[in-house]
């Protein structure tokens, strides 16, 4: 047999337990070889850099083509 409750939790009990599940705000830092903002500790998605070196080989996008 499953426990139950004996009294209700009231809704302050319940914030007060799920306070920590509160979303934060997610810590961004410039990127010191092309400026853009990035996460901290991780390669940069635009310019490939980690620390200083180059890490992953990032593909240009081609320009469309114009009208002919």
């Amino acid at each position: 047999m499953a426990g139950h409750p004996k009294k209700k939790h009231s809704h302050a009990v319940q914030g007060k337990r799920r306070s920590h599940l509160a979303l934060k705000a997610v810590a961004l830092t410039p990127c010191p070889q092309c400026g853009t903002l990035k996460r901290p500790h991780e390669a940069c998605a635009r310019c490939g850099t980690y620390r200083g070196r180059r890490i992953i080989t990032i593909k240009t996008k081609r320009a469309a083509p114009g009208p002919a």
